[in-house]
C-alpha cells in the first residue's frame, strides 16, 4: 500500500469514527451514496451544460433548496453575509446609527438612533441622502446606502443631505460624522405609565438583554414606589437563549429552572437554571404578548406564566419552540441549524408547527387542539403545549381600518409628520401631546390632494359578484341593481377620515412624537390609545384580581 493511499484510508476511517452514533450503518451508506450522486451531478452539469454556469450560484441554489425542505430557521450563511448575521446576534455594528428607507429616487433617513452619530449630527426623519463621501446616491437601493454608511468605528463619513424647509424649498448641507460602534438597545424605552406602575419595553434578545432589563427595573425602583410593572414583549422576535434566561432571572429566584432543551444528540439535552440573585420577586407583573412574540420572548413569557410570577395579557404568541446553533463550514461560512426543542418549567413545548410532517400542499402541519397536552404551572393551573403561549387574559388585537392601512403604506402618515416637524420647532411631552381638531382638519385638507385609494371588503365582494355573474351570464339581468348597489357601497374617503378619526389621529400623534423624541417618543405617545396597556394597568390596580388569576384553578 502506498503512503498516500494509507493516509486516505486512515482519514476515511477517522471520519466514520466521528459520525454521531445516531447515524446507523444503513443511513451512513445512504449519506455517502447521495453525496456521491450530488457531486457527480454537479460536475456533469458544470462540464456539459450548454451554457456557462456560475458554480457558486448553482451550489447555493442547491443548498438553499435542501434547507428549505427542513424548517425556516435552518440556514446557510456564506462568508459575505457573516457581518449581517453578527449584527442580528450581537446588535452591534460600525456606522452612524440610523434607520433608512426609500422615497422615490432617493434614500431618506427614517429615524436616527438616540445618542449616536446621526442623532448627534442633527439628522432627522425625512432627510434625503444626496451623496456619501462624494458619490451621488441617486437611485441607490437601501442596502447599498447602508453598506456605504457602515464601516469601522472611528472612521469618518461625509454625507450630503437635502432637507425640506417651511417655504417649500429644500436646504442642502453636508455633515461629517465619525462612525461609532452602534449597539441597538434591547430596551428601547422604560418609564412610568402613571404614578406607581412602571413599564419596560424589551425589543430583542441580543447580548446584554438581561443586564438592560435589570438596570431598567433597578432604575425605576430607585426613583419610584412601584405598585406594579408592565413588561412589554409584543412584537419581540426573540434571540439568544442565554439572554432569555438572564431576563427571566431578573424576576425569579436563583437556581430555578427556566428552560430545558432536548435534541437528537445527548449533548443537546440540557437544563438551564437562573444563576443570579433576582432584582424583585414580589412586584406584581403583567407581561404583554402577541402573535409577534416568538422564541426567547416565549421562553420568558412562558416561564413567568409557568412559575406563576406574572399575568400574561394579549394574544397567543407565535409558537416557536426550536433552538438553533451554528456550525462552522469551510471558507468562513456557517450553518445555522435547528438542534433541539425547548421546554419551559411546566414541561411543555410551545412549538406550533411540525416541519417533519407536511400537508398535501407542502406546508408544515399545525398541532390540532385535540392532540395538545395539558400541563400544570407551579400553583397547579392548567396550561397547554403545541401552539404558543395562551394569555391569561386574551384580548382582541387592534384592527386597523382600510383607510389607516392605506395612509401608512403610502407613507402619508410619515410624510405629514415630517412636514409638521418643519412647521413646529417644538411640542409638549410625547405622553401628553395631542393634535387639536383644527390640526386634524388641516391634515384632512392636506391628504385630500394625495393618492391613497383603497378597496373596502364590501367593494371587493361586489367586484367578485360581478365577475361571477358575467361568467354565468346573469350580469345583464342584474346590471341596474348592481350599479345602484355599487353607488351605495362606494366608500367616501372624506367620510372615512372622519369615521376613523380617533385611530388616524393616534397614528399621527405617535409619528409626530417620534420626530421630536425618536423611538421613545413614539412609545410614550402610543400609551394613550393602547387598550392592552390600559387593561394591564387595570389588573395591576386590583391585587385581588391578580391573586385570583394566579391561583390554582
Amino acid at each position: 500500500m502506498t503512503r498516500p493511499k494509507k493516509f486516505l484510508l486512515i482519514a476515511c476511517i477517522t471520519a466514520v469514527a466521528f459520525v454521531p452514533i445516531a447515524v446507523t450503518n444503513t443511513s451512513y451508506f445512504e449519506i455517502t451514496k447521495n453525496l456521491d450522486i450530488f457531486t457527480t451531478l454537479y460536475k456533469e452539469l458544470n462540464t456539459y451544460y450548454v451554457d456557462t454556469l456560475n458554480p457558486e450560484k448553482l451550489m447555493h441554489s442547491g443548498i438553499n433548496e435542501m434547507l428549505e425542505s427542513l424548517d425556516p430557521y435552518t440556514d446557510y450563511i456564506p462568508e459575505e453575509e457573516m457581518d449581517e448575521y453578527r449584527i442580528q446576534t450581537t446588535g452591534k455594528y460600525g456606522g452612524i446609527g440610523a434607520v433608512i428607507g426609500t422615497k422615490g429616487e432617493w434614500v431618506t433617513v427614517t429615524e436616527p438612533y438616540e445618542g449616536f452619530p446621526a442623532d448627534k449630527a442633527g439628522l432627522r426623519a425625512g432627510d434625503k441622502i444626496l451623496s456619501i463621501d462624494g458619490k451621488e446616491a441617486k437611485n441607490y437601493k437601501t442596502d447599498k446606502v447602508s453598506s456605504m454608511l457602515k464601516g469601522k468605528a472611528g472612521t469618518e463619513v461625509v454625507v450630503k443631505i437635502s432637507r425640506p424647509k417651511i417655504d417649500g424649498k429644500d436646504e442642502e448641507f453636508t455633515v461629517k460624522m465619525i462612525r461609532e460602534e452602534i449597539k441597538i438597545k434591547n430596551v428601547p424605552y422604560f418609564g412610568m405609565v402613571n404614578d406607581n406602575i412602571g413599564y419596560i419595553r424589551l425589543g430583542g434578545f441580543t447580548e446584554r438583554a438581561g443586564a438592560e432589563v435589570k438596570n431598567a427595573l433597578e432604575s425605576l425602583e430607585s426613583k419610584h414606589k412601584l405598585k406594579g410593572l408592565i413588561f412589554d414583549l409584543r412584537g419581540n422576535p426573540g434571540g439568544l437563549l442565554n439572554e432569555a434566561i438572564n431576563v427571566a432571572n431578573v424576576f425569579v429566584d436563583k437556581n430555578i429552572q427556566i428552560v430545558s432543551t432536548k435534541g437528537k444528540l445527548d449533548d443537546w439535552n440540557k437544563s438551564f437554571n437562573s444563576l443570579n440573585d433576582p432584582v424583585d420577586l414580589q412586584l406584581p407583573m403583567v407581561v404583554l404578548a402577541d402573535g409577534g412574540s416568538a422564541s426567547a420572548a416565549e421562553i420568558v413569557s412562558g416561564s413567568l406564566q409557568d412559575l406563576d410570577r406574572a399575568v400574561v395579557i394579549g394574544q397567543k404568541t407565535f409558537g416557536k419552540g426550536l433552538v438553533q446553533s451554528t456550525r462552522p463550514l469551510p471558507y468562513n461560512a456557517k450553518l445555522k441549524i435547528t438542534t433541539a426543542k425547548y421546554y419551559i418549567p411546566s414541561g411543555r413545548c410551545i412549538q406550533a408547527l411540525n416541519y417533519a410532517a407536511r400537508n398535501e400542499d407542502g406546508s408544515a402541519k399545525r398541532t390540532p387542539d385535540s392532540l395538545k397536552v395539558a400541563f400544570k404551572t407551579k400553583n397547579g393551573r392548567t396550561v397547554y403545549d403545541g401552539g404558543g403561549i395562551d394569555p391569561d387574559i386574551p384580548l382582541e388585537p387592534e384592527k386597523f381600518a382600510k383607510i389607516s392601512i392605506s395612509l401608512i403604506t403610502k407613507n402619508l402618515v410619515s410624510e405629514y409628520a415630517t412636514e409638521y416637524r418643519i412647521k413646529h420647532e417644538k411640542i409638549g411631552d410625547a405622553a401628553t401631546f395631542e393634535l387639536s381638531n383644527k390640526e386634524y382638519a388641516d391634515f384632512v385638507t392636506w391628504v385630500s390632494k394625495k393618492d391613497y385609494d383603497y378597496t373596502t371588503k364590501s367593494e371587493k365582494l361586489l367586484d367578485e359578484l360581478k365577475t361571477t355573474s358575467e361568467k354565468e351570464k346573469y350580469y345583464d339581468a342584474i346590471k341596474d341593481d348592481f350599479d345602484a348597489m355599487k353607488k351605495t357601497m362606494m366608500h367616501d374617503k372624506q367620510q372615512d377620515l372622519e369615521k376613523e378619526k380617533v385611530q388616524i389621529k393616534s397614528l399621527l400623534e405617535e409619528e409626530i412624537s417620534a420626530r421630536y423624541y425618536l423611538n421613545s417618543g413614539r412609545i410614550q405617545a402610543s400609551f394613550k390609545s393602547d387598550m392592552e396597556l390600559k387593561k394591564a394597568v387595570e389588573v395591576l390596580n386590583d391585587s385581588k384580581k391578580i391573586n385570583e388569576i394566579l391561583a390554582k384553578k
